[in-house]
């Protein structure tokens, strides 16, 4: 018997059971049997916690933070100090091997290029994962957490925390209602960046930080030399360890678009953008994707859809009957539903939709409401089991697909040197259309200088390499450094 129960407890409990109450303390039958009672506690980590994972974790302060990992300890100090009793790692590695017994669940919310490793390695030890927007850096490691997540049967939850709200869900209720009719377009925009971008890469080499890792921080990907534009939270704009505007604010605005439109793997797709440079994402881009037809609901078809993202500071032009004050920017963003019968505009993460007809429909209710907060229903869904779960609002049986999407338009900017057009096998993850010998180059400086009053340019290029091979390793990166993923299942 447990020291931690006594002989009273451990006789009541077998009573309970024994009158044909089906929730029993885990700490009777066991998480290992695959649930646990609402009442009971999750122990917690966080991979990641000086920036967004610190509100993550807040939100998850009433159950049991046990350990706490970031290679900046400076950055995150301020956390630690918060969860005092929580151990601290710079290596989630060592902190997995060391608790990895005890934990239930991990919050991941580092830099991009490192989310898809470090869930992929707690999924494989049955751990359930709360992984930040966007998911993941590549269409490859989507994928891979999408079939882990499946293999391992665990709850998992993409940080896109709209996707938990009454906007995203009137949205889709409007859409399957028929109330806007058949939608074959659709224009979203957000106002990121609101870092650096657009960047050459810096040639001058800080002093790495007494508190950072370097190191870890690079991870998987090439090694560079620290500079201070890189870390912390800037990240962002650099290819090599985020996704730009696009990756960053995408799984925001553009999930109602997929989840009400019952998108799959789009079909085609083009990039635009200003200065596109080997390092670092532009300040501003252009992304249309062609989505195929999908099967009809019960209330409204769906027709083939073309859905074009903007950044930057680019916005769609104004739809007609909007009225002329009416800022379009909605906490950062906004989407806009050209249906036959009207159009739905709502802002970023789905909120506060409206119909310019000005009508307020009441349509059915077709999801299910969370009345917790976004990572208290990733804690629900990890203690049923998972045979009677009910999915969180952005498992990676969604999310996962979902940030396919994403990222596969980035890959679209920075192809778009090809001009052209460019088709997309969603099963297979590859180009079709990109010609055998086509070749690729990027700009590494643009040697932008004024010389008796002419702006001119001496660009600096990459040396041209094969288009095909260059896509491949956008798409499925080469771990550097002796990083691996498990296998794909």
């Amino acid at each position: 018997m447990s020291s931690k129960m006594s002989r009273r407890k451990f006789i009541q409990a077998g009573a309970t059971a024994a009158v044909g109450l089906t929730v029993v303390p885990s700490s009777v039958l066991g998480k290992s049997m695959g649930h646990m009672a609402p009442s009971d506690k999750l122990n917690i980590v966080g991979v990641g916690i000086g920036g967004m994972g610190f509100a993550n974790l807040k939100n998850l302060e009433s159950q049991n933070i046990v350990g706490l990992c970031d290679v900046d300890w400076k950055y995150s100090q301020r956390v630690f100090d918060y969860f005092p009793k929580a151990k601290k790692y710079y290596d989630y590695r060592k902190m997995y091997d060391e608790l990895g017994k005890t934990i239930d669940g991990v919050v991941v919310a580092t830099a991009d290029h490192t989310h898809a490793i470090i869930a992929a390695e707690a999924m494989t030890m049955g751990k359930h994962v709360y992984v930040q927007k966007p998911l993941t850096h590549s269409v490859y490691e989507s994928r891979l957490l999408t079939n882990l997540a499946k293999k391992h049967k665990v709850a998992t939850q993409m940080g896109n925390q709209g996707s938990s709200g009454p906007g995203v869900r009137q949205v889709i209720d409007w859409i399957r209602d028929g109330q806007i009719g058949e939608v074959r377009k659709v224009e979203t925009f957000t106002d990121r960046p609101i870092w650096p971008q657009g960047l050459m890469r810096p040639k001058q080499v800080d002093k790495i930080p007494s508190t950072l890792n370097w190191d870890l921080f690079i991870g998987p990907a090439n090694k560079r030399p620290f500079n201070n534009i890189y870390h912390p939270w800037n990240w962002r704009g650099w290819w090599d360890f985020g996704t730009g505007a696009l990756g960053d604010m995408a799984c925001h605005i553009l999930h109602p678009v997929f989840k009400g439109l019952n998108l799959g793997y789009p079909t085609k797709v083009q990039g635009s953008s200003t200065m596109l440079l080997t390092d670092c994402a532009p300040n501003a881009q252009m992304v249309k994707y062609i989505f195929p037809a999908r099967d009809n609901m019960p209330k409204v078809a769906m027709p083939e859809v073309e859905v074009t993202w903007y950044d930057g500071g680019l916005q769609p032009f104004r739809p007609e009957g909007v009225p002329a004050s009416k800022s379009l920017n909605d906490q950062g963003g906004g989407v806009i539903f050209h249906g036959t019968k009207d159009t739905l505009i709502c802002g970023c993460y789905g909120v506060n939709p409206w119909l310019v007809s000005g009508r307020k429909p009441e349509s059915p209710k077709t999801q299910r409401e969370v009345t917790l907060s976004h990572e208290m229903d990733w804690v629900r869904a990890c203690k049923e089991s998972p045979e009677n779960r009910v999915e969180t609002a952005s498992p990676f049986s969604q999310a996962g697909p979902f940030n396919e999407m994403v990222v596969m338009g980035v890959l679209a900017v920075r192809l778009q040197d090809l001009n052209q057009e460019l088709h997309w096998d969603g099963e297979n993850m590859k180009f079709t259309n990109i010609p055998a010998d086509a070749k690729i180059r990027t700009i590494i400086e643009d040697g932008f200088k004024i010389t008796d009053g002419h702006p001119t340019f001496n660009k600096t290029w990459t040396e041209p390499v094969n288009a095909n091979e260059y896509a491949a390793e956008l798409i499925n990166h080469s771990y550097q450094n002796g990083w691996k993923l498990p296998a794909m299942p």
